[in-house]
């Protein structure tokens, strides 16, 4: 809370008070007290040429005189002001000193005058005693926004992708006289490499590592990163966060990141009060609530990861370009190819278009991200697109779409722009999908291998290869062949009476028309009758998981869950409850699924041969009033040079994938990092729990993080990738009714 007008009063007359007489003709004074837009108490001063001012803070009276200099300015013939460098508690004490260049001071004591240092700021930095680097290599001082992005570096962290960070180091801050520095992070990855080549204060890796990390009784140094959130916007509506953050293993003590934040803050004289501590991992977090008091009493801003993306206006989820139509969807409406959609919320299912924009939050892992990386649809969330000054002028218009790490562009096109880039983004050559038809009977799962996908799909046999490995936690089932579906379409020539549908010139020209008769088609499936030996051993696979058990057909093609192809989202599976009758019902649902608007569509832009689709159907007990459900990744997708899974999930039967509106997952990276075993950064919590809970303990986090590594070693032995380092396995899981795990699916990530 910023002080009162009136407190602001007393303040004055204190600060008049204490301010040192200048050794000038006109003595410089303080004109009057406020505080900067971003909320940093400030001095205007009246000034000289050949003159220069010190703020220095204290939290008493007592100390005001001796307190740390927080902000060094040079004066001049016009008025000038000085602030802070971070934003004020209730109550604090500051002491102007007005001096000249010929009376000047050393006050960091690094043996160079302070009007010297004001005179090269960036290569010195008259608040920090750091001896200076030469400009390629890094700095003590960042002086501008500009300046920032010389020295930063992009990197994927969890939560933000693709952000500016500076690397920096700060020695001796176990004393009173620490130093800083900033390295140019775009030539030197690693901290070490930047204290062996430039500082020349370690050549020693061990004892560098034993000094900086891990230990707060032998700690001499902190390394850390400077971050710039630029899309997160404040409470006052003010853009742009600078956190300083810490490896996330690393127990920083708070008398060491209140060192090294105040060092930073300072350093950074254009940071107009948006800049603070981010605990990032479930360690940090541990620490900060343990000495929540001594940053409650500091000057350090801190920001919580829930707080932090909660801000976030823009998130670009899957970079790239793209041309279409730009419409505002609420509801049901007919989509295309050649549309770019602004979502309300996220939809249960989509087809494929030409970019994507949602208003609420997406994760990663959402099918509609999946989508957009398969196909390479530009995709982000941007807040209240639909009425952004940028945005809504293009409603209902052609426009080119870009999204990258730091924003968007839209602007107008022309029609021939939007041809053109269709067709260029579009497979030249028809594709066949791979489908065996000499399997004919249904099989138990226990009788299907990784090698059968083209006789059942590859969900069900990668469900099958599931059961070999953990028999306990995965599904057990039959599933129907490939064959019982071509069977059945020819006995009721579906066949033919697709090939009608498709030659219609309406079907295709017209996105609602074409809609339209795949409605129809689809209802002609589910009511054509089943041959019946077909009809007899749907019945024989009923009955003999047991007449009281509800079960779940799943959709299981032979153009989806492939590496380079996921088509999440694009079939559907049904529960077949006790009071339907024959199975043979709900089959003919998942049959009919594979002509699904957006499924045709799918096919349609590359090309595949709907005849050679096939579906086949996974069937096996159904789960109901799970207490979890969730979608993990088996790699870092951060930094896949540290061992790690990422993970969405939420409570209940809330689907991750297909989410309500306005619901947002738990999001979570668990990775094996330096000084732990396996530590959680949390990047959001589930906003259907109450503040402080997550819906997977640290336990079931660990149980499934070992689930997942033995999905991703069975696997990466089937697939055998040519390039192991960005290959991944995607799950689906759940956590069921008594509380147990169950991998209900794997397939390959499309990273």
């Amino acid at each position: 809370m910023l002080p009162s007008p009136r407190r602001l009063k007393c303040l004055l007359a204190l600060f008049c008070g204490g301010t040192t007489a200048a050794l000038s003709a006109a003595e410089p004074a303080i004109t009057s007290v406020g505080y900067t837009p971003g909320g940093k108490i400030a001095f205007d001063l009246t000034s000289e040429p050949g003159m220069y001012h010190i703020l220095r803070r204290a939290r008493t009276l007592s100390e005001v005189t001796r307190g740390r200099p927080v902000a060094i300015v040079r004066g001049g013939p016009e008025p000038i002001t000085i602030s802070d460098s971070s934003r004020p508690k209730e109550q604090g004490y500051y002491q102007v000193t007005h001096l000249t260049s010929a009376a000047g001071r050393d006050s960091d004591r690094d043996g160079f005058s302070d009007w010297l240092e004001l005179a090269r700021p960036g290569y010195y930095n008259p608040l920090n005693p750091a001896p200076p680097v030469a400009r390629a290599q890094g700095s003590i001082m960042v002086v501008n926004r500009t300046h920032f992005e010389q020295l930063a570096a992009r990197d994927d962290r969890p939560g933000a992708q693709s952000v500016r960070e500076i690397k920096f180091l700060v020695y001796d801050v176990h004393t009173a006289t620490p130093v800083l520095y900033f390295a140019n992070s775009n030539r030197y990855q690693y901290h070490f490499d930047f204290t062996s080549q430039v500082v020349n204060r370690y050549n020693d890796l061990g004892l560098f590592n034993s000094e900086t990390y891990f230990d707060n009784t032998r700690r001499k140094n902190l390394a850390g990163s400077l971050i710039a959130h630029d899309n997160y916007v404040d409470e006052n509506g003010r853009q742009g966060l600078y956190t300083v953050e810490f490896w996330p293993t690393d127990p920083v003590a708070f008398r060491f990141v209140e060192k090294g934040y105040e060092l930073i803050a300072a350093a950074m004289p254009f940071v107009d009060g948006n800049i603070a501590y981010h605990p990032a991992s479930e360690t940090q977090r541990r620490w900060h609530r343990d000495e929540k008091e001594n940053y409650d009493n500091s000057y350090i801003n801190v920001v919580q990861t829930e707080d932090l993306y909660a801000n976030v206006v823009y998130t670009g989820l899957n970079p790239g370009e793209g041309y279409g139509r730009l419409r505002v969807v609420d509801g049901t409406e007919i989509l295309s190819v050649r549309d770019i959609v602004i979502f309300r919320n996220i939809p249960n299912d989509l087809t494929h278009v030409a970019g994507i924009i949602t208003e609420i939050p997406q994760t990663p892992l959402s099918h509609i991200n999946l989508k957009a990386k398969q196909n390479n649809t530009p995709n982000a969330f941007i807040k209240d697109a639909s009425t952004h000054p940028e945005i809504a002028p293009f409603l209902d218009q052609n426009i080119y779409y870009k999204v990258t790490a730091d924003g968007f562009e839209i602007r107008a096109a022309t029609d021939a722009e939007v041809d053109t880039w269709f067709e260029a983004i579009r497979p030249e050559n028809p594709q066949i999908p791979q489908r065996d038809l000499s399997i004919t009977a249904i099989r138990p799962l226990s009788q299907i291998q990784f090698n059968d996908s083209d006789a059942f799909g590859a969900k069900a046999a990668n469900v099958a290869e599931l059961r070999q490995i953990m028999p306990r936690n995965a599904p057990n089932g039959f599933a129907i062949p490939f064959y019982f579906y071509d069977e059945f379409m020819k006995f009721n020539g579906l066949y033919e009476e697709a090939q009608t549908m498709l030659d219609q010139p309406l079907f295709q020209n017209s996105p609602l028309f074409r809609d339209a008769l795949l409605k129809r088609f689809r209802k002609d499936i589910e009511n054509a009758p089943l041959p019946t030996w077909m009809s007899d051993a749907i019945g024989v696979l009923q009955d003999s998981i047991g007449p009281d058990t509800p079960l779940r057909a799943r959709s299981s093609t032979n153009n989806e869950d492939l590496q380079g192809f996921n088509g999440a989202g694009l079939y559907s599976s049904f529960t077949h409850y006790l009071n339907e009758g024959h199975l043979e019902k709900t089959v003919k649902q998942v049959w009919a699924s594979l002509w699904n608007y957006r499924a045709f569509e799918e096919r349609d832009f590359w090309r595949i041969d709907h005849f050679s689709a096939a579906m086949g159907v996974l069937v096996h007990p159904n789960y109901e009033d799970e207490q979890a459900n969730g979608v993990g990744v088996t790699t870092n997708i951060f930094d896949p040079r540290w061992e790690g899974h990422y993970v969405n999930v939420q409570i209940g039967e809330n689907l991750v994938t297909n989410p309500e509106a306005g619901s947002i997952p738990e999001e979570y990276l668990i990775a094996r990092l330096a000084g732990s075993a396996d530590e959680i950064q949390y990047i959001r919590f589930s906003n259907q729990l109450p503040e402080g809970q997550t819906v997977l303990t640290r336990n079931q986090a660990l149980d499934l993080k070992t689930k997942m590594d033995l999905v991703h070693s069975h696997f990466r032995t089937k697939y055998n990738p040519g390039n192991t380092s960005t290959w991944a396995m995607e799950v689906e899981f759940k956590i069921t009714e008594t509380g147990s795990l169950l991998i209900k699916q794997a397939r390959p990530w499309v990273f």
